[in-house]
């Protein structure tokens, strides 16, 4: 099932644009050695094991470009894969086949590392209530798939983008005066706006807890970089007044004992920008 954030409209305009990118004028070497008429069955094999992610995307590739594509589909997005398996068939036009490939292996790839990751860190959660959340660390234009990716891999995503959510992070605070004047001056921005956006800040100290708990009115604060001692006490202190997120640093070996804290969320960037894309390939099936 999509998210609400992958609309048609958005998976129309990506595609016509990642098509307008790769094919410009034409793909000439489909053209010029393919016939027009040919026609052809090519089947999605996995060369890797992981968590399989895209195909509802591939899918929506290959009807964008053309309607008369058929494609017959073994996995679904979620599925666990190893090497050797088959996620789909596309029969028809040989021409189609080709200049879709790579758009296709692109956002699969790249879809199914993330998924694989997410995965990962997600069982290394299990049996805690700790959430796993990404970030705004993303690739520009290619960010919803990401963030698609890693609900298709069992973790949440945080905010969308800027507009969906008010974060306060350390720059906001220095440049703002401290933490008092931007909580305060958030407040009264969202109050002349009239816009209802969760707020959420950056604490790096007890101290900063200390004082986000005193203003008030905040939805989550985020622990930043803190050592597991700090984390629990923050935790305490905070104490259900505001969720808590861990974030900064965190890898597959201290992931669990950051959750084993008591926070709800660990945020992860390294979901969708350190992941390896997961090894797939296009190929033709031989009469």
């Amino acid at each position: 099932m999509r998210p609400e954030y992958i609309t048609t409209q958005f998976l129309q305009d990506f595609i016509k644009s990642a098509f307008a990118e790769d094919v410009g004028d034409g793909d000439h070497s489909t053209l010029s050695s393919i016939p027009k008429e040919a026609r052809s069955t090519a089947v999605l094999k996995i060369k890797d094991n992981g968590i399989l992610a895209g195909v509802e995307m591939a899918i929506e590739i290959f009807r964008q470009f053309d309607t008369n594509l058929e494609i017959k589909s073994f996995l679904n997005d979620g599925a666990v894969v190893k090497t050797g398996d088959s996620a789909f068939t596309v029969q028809g036009s040989s021409r189609s086949i080709l200049t879709c490939e790579r758009l296709v292996l692109n956002c699969m790839q790249r879809m199914s590392g993330i998924a694989t990751k997410t995965n990962k860190l997600v069982k290394l959660l299990e049996g805690t209530s700790t959430r796993l959340l990404d970030t705004r660390k993303t690739t520009p234009n290619f960010r919803l798939l990401e963030k698609w990716a890693v609900k298709i891999g069992g973790g949440e995503n945080h905010r969308i983008g800027l507009y969906d959510m008010i974060m306060l992070k350390d720059n906001h605070i220095d440049m703002a005066g401290g933490i008092t004047q931007a909580i305060n001056q958030t407040k009264d921005y969202l109050r002349a706006s009239n816009k209802r956006l969760k707020i959420e800040v950056e604490t790096r100290t007890l101290a900063e807890v200390e004082e986000v708990l005193a203003v008030g009115g905040v939805d989550i604060i985020m622990l930043d970089n803190m050592d597991i001692a700090t984390m629990k006490a923050a935790v305490t202190l905070i104490a259900n007044q505001a969720k808590t997120e861990a974030s900064g640093g965190i890898t597959e070996t201290t992931l669990r004992s950051v959750a084993e804290c008591g926070v709800n969320y660990i945020s992860v960037g390294a979901l969708t920008h350190s992941y390896r894309s997961l090894d797939l390939s296009l190929k033709a099936e031989k009469n």
